[in-house]
């Protein structure tokens, strides 16, 4: 897989825009971009729900809009791949159609690996773009969001079980000091050597939510 996800991330910026970005009277002050955990419905989950009301308790009366990443969540991963391809074109699209948006991305559990993987800064030697095919986000993009906040991101271990070929998860240069880990502790999805399962879904009752928004409201410079 790592050739295929990696070239899906280089081919970003190809598909149509998701027109669900901007608010009635136009671009809103903020977009997140929130990406679900396994088996969870269609939307930005049980985590993503709270997070962004949380962001807007703190907005006053600025604007937030929200798009929910697009993308199976199950326990195919190699499809992580339609989730990365589908925020990497968010953030380009509202970039360049509302360059005064600033926005914020986000995922729980399997959708922190789809976070994550949006902000691959390289490609390796083996993995060769057609002409004309954009790269990973560029400087000039990756400067529109303010954010990355990472609900139990899956250790390497985790995503080598779902995904022998799947790379490793590395945040990408550019979005450096940007990001918000949260793993709690002995959540087995996230911790090493974690063996409490309920930890992993304890992010919304343990102050997890109010944290990652304060970080996200001080981000954005609120």
């Amino acid at each position: 897989m790592t050739a295929a996800l990696l070239a899906a991330v280089g081919a970003v910026g190809m598909s149509n825009a998701n027109p669900a970005t901007a608010s009635a009277d136009g671009c809103s002050d903020v977009l997140v971009i929130f990406a679900r955990g396994t088996f969870e419905a269609p939307g930005v989950g049980k985590v993503g729900d709270p997070f962004i009301a949380a962001v807007r308790a703190r907005a006053g009366e600025r604007a937030v809009d929200q798009h929910a990443v697009d993308y199976p969540a199950s326990l195919d991963f190699p499809r992580v791949v339609d989730g990365v391809v589908d925020a990497s074109n968010t953030i380009r699209d509202v970039a360049q159609s509302c360059p005064q948006t600033k926005m914020v991305v986000g995922g729980y559990s399997q959708g922190a690996a789809v976070a994550a993987y949006t902000t691959f800064d390289h490609l390796p030697p083996d993995v060769v773009l057609p002409p004309g095919i954009a790269g990973p986000l560029p400087p000039e993009v990756a400067s529109h969001v303010a954010a990355v906040v990472l609900f139990g991101l899956p250790t390497d271990r985790v995503v080598s079980l779902l995904d022998s070929q799947a790379p490793p998860i590395e945040v990408g240069n550019l979005f450096a000091g940007k990001i918000l880990e949260l793993c709690n502790p002995g959540d087995p999805v996230c911790e090493p050597g974690g063996r409490d399962r309920p930890a992993h879904s304890a992010y919304v009752d343990n102050g997890s939510i109010d944290r990652a928004a304060d970080f996200t409201a001080t981000a954005l410079g609120w």
